[in-house]
């Protein structure tokens, strides 16, 4: 049998993961870890360049992130969660890949500049400039060979190219060179219809969410203004509940728009219908959650399990790296 191909993901600590979370990312991770070797980073260096202020947040959110992937069904038998702070082998390998690229290259990288633009950084602090750099240690510490990643990602993904062959051509290494995996879902928009799902964007409906939660927000989503009364043709295209049911309610959508657009459902009876969807495919993400809520000491042990394995992989890359670099005497 051939050997698995290893993948790399993760995500930022920094609160609890959302719709938009589960749609773009989580629910591609559990139909992979069947074929993949699956690594998935909780990444608490990268959220603290944003937020250093508030390690609390940071501190809470390792569990509640862990929990929310293992939520949706990952399996923690067959992923490797692990606490991004706790490799060694990414610090080291973030210090030696900062001497193979220049402050300009960081500088002029269009995500960052758009993250920059959004958290309204004039003068960003070294961490936030060079997470790419990091992030290029956290694909190689284990030799990915896959990192699913939206368009906004593939900036990173080119400078770690830029960055392993560099390092591969100078001292004969052989770090393997990660492919993305592009993501084939949409963004999911926000609950107010005007951008996309965001922890900071009061407009998510978490994957921890109650059912009276989530029939709170949707009640209050945001559909076709000009539709006055519940028998006016309404305008799906416009209207957020309407995309919320294209991804979660696609046996019913085309239905559902043909009625809004002659009038024959209201606003109301179609918020119903959303809500009852998407609590059918959360009761089972809230009863997996129940039991790691119940049992913490449980997911501290996968995220420890997790991470000594990562650790063991990551000192045989360091090691490989020191003694192509002639830092081993």
């Amino acid at each position: 049998m051939a050997e698995q191909k290893r993948i790399l993901t993760g995500d930022r600590t920094t609160g609890k993961l959302h719709l938009g979370h589960y749609v773009g990312s989580l629910q591609n991770r559990v139909r992979l870890q069947h074929d993949y070797d699956t690594f998935i980073l909780m990444a608490d260096i990268q959220a603290l360049t944003t937020h250093f202020e508030n390690p609390a947040l940071i501190n809470g959110s390792i569990y509640d992130v862990a929990m929310d992937n293992l939520s949706v069904g990952l399996d923690p038998e067959k992923v490797t969660i692990v606490q991004q702070s706790q490799i060694k082998a990414i610090a080291e390998l973030t210090v030696f890949y900062s001497m193979l690229v220049s402050v300009n290259t960081l500088r002029h990288n269009p995500t960052i500049k758009t993250e920059a633009a959004n958290y309204g950084y004039n003068d960003m602090t070294y961490g936030f400039l060079g997470y790419p750099v990091s992030q290029t240690a956290d694909i190689t510490f284990c030799n990915a060979d896959l990192v699913p990643v939206g368009e906004d990602q593939l900036p990173h993904i080119e400078l770690t190219h830029k960055i392993v062959r560099r390092l591969n051509d100078l001292y004969g290494t052989n770090i393997t060179e990660p492919k993305a995996m592009l993501s084939s879902c949409s963004r999911l928009i926000g609950l107010d219809g005007n951008s996309k799902m965001g922890k900071s964007l009061g407009n998510a409906i978490y994957l921890s969410d109650t059912a009276e939660t989530v029939n709170e927000k949707v009640r209050l989503a945001v559909t076709d203004p000009s539709r006055i009364r519940a028998k006016d043709p309404g305008h799906p295209d416009i209207c957020a509940v309407s995309t919320y049911h294209k991804v979660f309610n696609t046996e019913e959508y085309e239905d559902i728009c043909e009625r809004c657009k002659a009038g024959g459902i209201g606003c109301v009876a179609c918020k119903r219908r959303l809500a009852e969807k998407l609590n059918e495919l959360l009761d089972p993400f809230r009863e997996r959650r129940a039991y790691y809520e119940a049992h913490k000491d449980l997911v501290k042990d996968i995220i420890n399990t997790g991470s000594e394995k990562a650790n063991r992989i990551g000192d045989e890359t360091v090691a490989k790296v020191k003694e192509a670099m002639s830092l081993k005497i």
